[in-house]
């Protein structure tokens, strides 16, 4: 009773939101398909954005209201921010080839796969070297920009974190689909920084902060770039989603079909030790719960990751 309910209560906020988008992504499937690096084209739309905003500044210096102004032209309060959308849709950003017959929760049981089951799957891109679903965008934005908020009211980190893993683990993942996505974690925190960088030097290491306050006006003194931010712990396949018991035992199956892929290109699915090693330290304070079985490698050899990494 209770997870009809759960889902009754997402299906309606998804409809009274005035969108039809996907609620799930999948890197899985299609993975060996090449991709043009989606990366230059989001970054041109995110700097567009900055620039426009300094140029037309108006008022004393106010970072909430910048962080705002940035929020409102690429996030958005509905279900699927804007650059999100821009990107779903835009022919310059190439996309993996996955209908929803295709992906890898078809087949699944919409008991064990929820609002996933009901609303498909949506698209998958590449930023650097990282396959990215269009749903990190909106996390990076909104839910970014949510937790900078929090943050900059007491300049803690750990309130903030709890509060995003809290959110995943209700109607953005756990309650709604039987998924807690770490990789949306990820995506969260990542916003946050990004929302620092405007201001801050060395919050991406080495660089200054994107914006200066000089003579009662925004400078941009260097360019937004998503692979400061982006890295494989985006990637649902690298950092697998913690799922319900009875959603992960039906993944397992499911993500066996994958094994033939797995076995014409392992080093597609395994992550290096030390990158592993050095993210997960990364982050290590902010909600994470890791399930490095469901990898490929260990799926398809019965190998710890570990081993399989090696």
């Amino acid at each position: 009773m209770r997870l009809r309910a759960a889902l009754l209560v997402a299906v309606v906020a998804i409809a009274t939101a005035g969108v039809g988008a996907a609620y799930e992504t999948d890197q899985y499937s299609n993975r060996l398909t090449p991709l043009a690096d989606a990366g230059p084209v989001l970054d041109r739309e995110v700097n567009a954005a900055i620039a426009d905003i300094a140029a037309h500044w108006k008022g004393p210096r106010d970072d909430n209201r910048f962080v705002m102004a940035v929020f409102h032209r690429i996030g958005g309060y509905y279900w699927v921010d804007r650059l999100e959308r821009w990107a779903m849709d835009s022919p310059e950003v190439e996309k993996l080839p996955t209908p929803r017959r295709q992906s890898v929760y078809h087949g699944l049981p919409l008991r064990t796969t929820r609002v996933a089951g009901v609303f498909g799957i949506g698209p998958t891109f590449r930023i650097g070297d990282t396959l990215v679903g269009s749903d990190k965008i909106g996390h990076f934005l909104s839910q970014g920009r949510k937790f900078w908020q929090r943050w900059h009211r007491n300049r803690d980190e750990a309130g903030p974190a709890r509060t995003s893993a809290r959110i995943e683990g209700g109607i953005f993942g756990g309650v709604t689909t039987g998924s807690y996505s770490n990789a949306d974690v990820v995506a969260n925190y990542e916003g946050y920084r990004f929302y620092r960088s405007l201001f801050e030097d060395d919050v991406v290491p080495g660089k200054p902060a994107i914006l200066r306050w000089q003579d009662d006006r925004w400078i941009v003194q260097r360019p937004f770039a998503w692979r400061d931010h982006v890295n494989a712990f985006w990637d649902e396949a690298l950092n697998p989603n913690a799922y319900s018991p009875g959603l992960r035992r039906a993944m397992l199956g499911r993500l066996r079909d994958f094994c033939t892929d797995y076995q014409r290109m392992p080093q597609q699915y395994v992550l290096p030790p030390s990158e592993d090693v050095a993210l997960t330290e990364r982050y290590a304070g902010i909600g994470l719960r890791p399930d490095p079985d469901l990898r490929l490698g260990a799926v398809c050899t019965g190998a710890p990751e570990a081993a399989v990494a090696r």
